[in-house]
C-alpha cells in the first residue's frame, strides 16, 4: 500500500510538470504569434464617416466606392497610408465581409476536418509569427487601416489585424500547398514586329481560385497615394497587394507562381512586392531592384511589362536568388515555371512537354501566338479564352493544361503606352472586358461625387460566346454533380439513380479526366471495385494535367487490386 502510494504521488508530480509545460508552450506560442498592429501618430482620420449616394456609390470626401453595371466594383482612394486603409475599408466593409466569409466557407469546403483546420489555423500563427517584420511600416498602416472596419465574427480564427496581414500571403500559401491547385495562371505579351500597331501589348489570367462566390466581387481600384506613381489594381475587399495592375508610368505587374519547396518560415507576401513595385518602379530595372531588397517564402514570376522599355521581361525570384529573364525575340511567355539559366529546374527543362500543365499550356500558347502573329486587344482576348489543348484536342472543359481553365478570378489585357487596360468580367474570363483609360480616370477621379460611367463603352470587348452556349450550362451542370459525389463520400450515402447520373456526367463533359476520377472515388469509396477500377482506367486515357496526378491514379487501381 505505502509502495502504490509513493508511485501515486511520483505519477502526479509528472502529470503537474507536463500540465505546467504545456501551459508554459500555450503562453509561449501565444507571445511568439503576436502581431503588433504599427503605430498610428494621427487617428482622427478613424472619426470619417461614409457617406451613402445611392445602393451602388458611397463617398468619403474625395474616395468613392461605385458598382458598375457590368458588375465590377469601382474605387477610388487617396493620401497617406493609414487614412487609405481607414478609407478603403469603411467604404468596402459589406463587401470585406462577403469575401471573408467566402473564403472560409470555401477552405472548410477544401479541409473538411474541423480538427486539423485547427492544426492548420496554429500552424500559420506560428509560420506567420513575424510576417509583420518583413511588410515595410507604410502597408502594415494601410492594411491595419483596412482591418478596423473587418467582422469580429471572424474572431475565432485571429483578431481583426492579424487575419487581414495574414490574408495577404493566401496567394503564396496557397501555391506552395500545390495539390490543392489554387493557383495556375498564364500570361504573354508582345511587342514590336508581333503587336499589330508595334506597340507593346500584354495579356493574362490570374487562375487563383477559392470557389465561386470569391471570384463575384472583383474591386478595379484606383490609387492616388501621398507618395509614389498612382497606379490600379484588381483586388477585393481587404486586399491591397497586387496580383494585377498598371501605374501611371505604364508599368505593368502581374504575378505567375512557380513550383516551391514547402516554406519554413515567412517572408514578404509576393502581392506586397508587386504593389510596391507598381507605386514605386517606372521601368523593369527600378522594378527588379524593389524586388531584390524583399525576401520572398515561395518561389513566383513577376510578369514585368514596360512603356519606357518597349518590352516585357520576368523577374523570377525564389526565398533563396533572384534572375531577370528577358529575349530577344519580340514576345515573351509565362506560365509556372522558370525560364533563366540562373533558376530553371531540370525537371521542366528534361521533361516531356505532356508531363507537366505548365509545359503544356506553355507550348498551347506558343500555338496561338503562331496562329496570331500580330496581337490586338481582340485576338489576346481570344486566346486568353481558348480551352482546347495543343493542336486544337478536346482535353474537357476546366483542365489544368488548358489557357482557360475556367477558374480566372479575373483576366486583364494591358496597353501600357496608352495607359489602357481591359478587365474581364464574370463569369471567369468568359464576360465582357471593359476598358478604363488611366489618364482620364486619374483626371477626373477626385471630382466624382455620384454613379457615372468610367469605363470607355466603345471598347468593350464583348463577351464569349461560349457563355451563351449548351457547353456552358453543361459545365454549370457537370460542377453542380461533381459537388453531389464528393458529397456522397463525405456523408457516405449512395446516390439515388447513380448510374443515370454518372452517364450524365460523362455526357457532360467526356474529355476530361477528371469526369472518371470522380466516378472512380466514389465507386473506390464504397468498395465497389471492379467498376472503380475501369473509372481509373478510363481516366489514364485522357489528358492528364501532370505525372503526379497520373502516378496517384495508378497507386489507386494497384490497391484495388491487391
Amino acid at each position: 500500500m505505502h509502495k502504490l502510494k509513493k508511485i501515486l504521488k511520483a505519477l502526479l508530480k509528472i502529470v503537474a510538470v507536463l500540465v505546467i509545460l504545456i501551459l508554459i508552450l500555450v503562453v509561449i506560442f501565444k507571445i511568439a504569434t503576436k502581431l503588433n498592429p504599427p503605430e498610428i501618430h494621427d487617428s482622427i482620420v478613424e472619426n470619417l464617416e461614409r457617406t451613402t449616394i445611392d445602393s451602388n456609390f458611397y463617398s468619403i470626401d474625395n474616395n468613392w466606392l461605385q458598382k458598375n453595371d457590368k458588375g465590377l466594383w469601382e474605387m477610388y482612394i487617396e493620401g497617406a497610408a493609414y487614412e487609405r486603409g481607414i478609407i478603403n475599408g469603411k467604404l468596402s466593409k459589406e463587401l470585406i465581409y462577403k469575401q471573408e466569409n467566402a473564403f472560409v466557407n470555401q477552405i472548410k469546403v477544401m479541409i473538411p476536418s474541423d480538427r486539423y483546420l485547427k492544426f492548420l489555423k496554429s500552424f500559420i500563427a506560428f509560420f506567420n509569427r513575424n510576417i509583420d517584420e518583413h511588410i515595410i511600416e507604410e502597408y502594415q498602416q494601410e492594411i491595419y487601416g483596412i482591418s478596423q472596419s473587418a467582422s469580429n465574427q471572424f474572431d475565432f480564427i485571429a483578431p481583426n489585424y492579424h487575419r487581414i496581414l495574414n490574408y495577404h500571403a493566401a496567394h503564396d500559401i496557397g501555391h506552395a500547398l500545390q495539390n490543392m491547385n489554387l493557383v495556375a495562371c498564364t500570361a504573354f505579351s508582345g511587342w514590336e514586329s508581333r503587336s499589330a500597331d508595334s506597340s507593346l501589348i500584354i495579356g493574362r489570367n490570374f487562375d487563383f481560385y477559392v470557389g465561386d462566390e470569391f471570384a463575384e466581387d472583383k474591386i478595379i481600384l484606383f490609387c492616388n497615394p501621398e507618395k509614389g506613381h498612382n497606379f490600379m489594381i484588381v483586388t477585393w475587399g481587404g486586399m491591397i497587394g497586387a496580383t494585377s495592375g498598371m501605374n501611371d508610368q505604364g508599368l505593368t505587374v502581374t504575378l505567375n507562381a512557380a513550383k516551391s519547396d514547402i516554406p519554413y518560415s515567412a517572408a514578404t507576401p509576393v502581392s506586397l512586392v508587386a504593389r510596391e513595385i507598381l507605386q514605386y518602379a517606372s521601368n523593369i530595372e527600378e522594378a527588379y531592384e524593389i524586388a531584390k531588397k524583399r525576401k520572398m517564402f515561395v518561389s513566383e514570376s513577376l510578369f514585368i511589362g514596360s512603356a519606357k522599355d518597349g518590352k516585357t521581361a520576368i523577374i523570377e525570384k525564389s526565398p533563396d536568388n533572384q534572375a531577370l529573364f528577358e529575349t530577344d525575340k519580340d514576345f515573351i511567355i509565362c506560365t509556372n515555371h522558370f525560364q533563366s539559366n540562373e533558376l530553371k529546374k531540370d525537371e521542366f527543362v528534361n521533361a516531356q512537354i505532356c508531363e507537366y500543365a505548365t509545359t503544356y499550356r506553355y507550348k498551347r500558347v506558343e500555338e496561338l501566338l503562331d496562329q496570331n502573329k500580330k496581337l490586338n486587344v481582340e485576338n489576346v482576348a481570344t486566346i486568353l479564352r481558348d480551352q482546347k489543348g495543343i493542336k486544337n484536342e478536346n482535353i474537357g472543359m476546366g483542365n489544368e493544361k488548358a489557357v482557360n481553365q475556367l477558374i480566372a478570378h479575373h483576366s486583364i489585357i494591358f496597353r501600357p503606352e496608352e495607359l489602357k487596360v481591359w478587365v474581364s468580367t464574370s463569369p471567369f474570363q468568359l464576360g465582357e472586358f471593359v476598358c478604363y483609360d488611366l489618364n482620364e480616370v486619374f483626371a477626373k477621379a477626385e471630382y466624382i461625387k455620384e454613379s457615372i460611367i468610367l469605363y470607355k463603352d466603345e471598347l468593350t470587348i464583348p463577351a464569349d460566346s461560349f457563355l451563351y452556349s449548351t457547353y456552358y450550362n453543361n459545365f454549370i451542370r457537370f460542377k453542380d454533380i461533381r459537388y453531389e459525389i464528393k458529397d456522397a463520400i463525405k456523408t457516405d450515402t449512395r446516390i439515388p439513380d447513380e448510374a443515370f447520373i454518372f452517364n450524365e456526367v460523362i455526357a457532360l463533359n467526356r474529355e476530361f479526366f477528371e469526369t472518371y476520377v470522380f466516378i472512380g472515388d466514389y465507386f473506390n469509396h464504397f468498395e465497389i471495385k471492379d467498376k472503380a477500377v475501369l473509372a481509373y482506367k478510363k481516366a489514364l486515357s485522357k489528358e492528364i494535367p501532370n505525372i503526379f496526378q497520373r502516378e496517384n491514379i495508378k497507386e489507386k487501381i494497384d490497391k484495388l487490386k491487391k
